[in-house]
């Protein structure tokens, strides 16, 4: 949902989320839902929450997919893993993360390119100014334009 690397989620978050409210009423889009994993410490189990979440995507027959982190390091793992798992499936995936100049990512692969950075301090650092580190509307249309691009690109349907 992306609200910052050090500040964890509440029920209020999820219930606000720029990107559902930004997703769900768009014509182009047939929002299906979202997905919320965890992260867990144990790689076996890292990549298990990816496949998973890859095969719950596949069985709904989605087309594309916005994959969001809270956090930082070892997460990434977690994050950039699952959006491989996505992609492997066929389905068109972006990413959404804070990132800045303090929190680059731990692992990088072909996907992480379709990754929107959050972060809007001008140091690049998490501040503790409301605002700078979170998910805001304007990063969610973002990512929604960079999905409708990466699935007309990968020749998925976009109504």
């Amino acid at each position: 949902m992306g609200i910052g690397p050090s500040t964890k989620e509440t029920t209020l978050h999820h219930f606000r989320d720029p990107l559902v409210r930004t997703i769900a009423p768009d014509p182009d889009i047939d929002f299906q839902g979202v997905i919320v994993v965890g992260t867990p410490q144990d790689n076996y189990l890292k990549n298990l929450v990816g496949a998973r979440a890859a095969m719950m995507l596949d069985s709904m027959r989605a087309n594309g997919a916005i994959v969001t982190a809270d956090g930082w390091g070892n997460s990434d793992v977690d994050f950039m893993n699952t959006m491989t798992e996505i992609d492997d499936k066929g389905i068109s995936v972006v990413g959404m993360k804070f990132i800045g100049q303090q929190a680059g990512f731990v692992v990088e692969n072909e996907l992480t390119k379709f990754v929107v950075d959050i972060n809007k301090s001008k140091a690049g650092i998490e501040t503790t100014v409301v605002g700078e580190n979170n998910l805001t509307d304007k990063d969610a249309q973002k990512a929604l334009g960079l999905l409708k691009l990466k699935m007309r690109h990968d020749g998925q349907q976009v109504q």
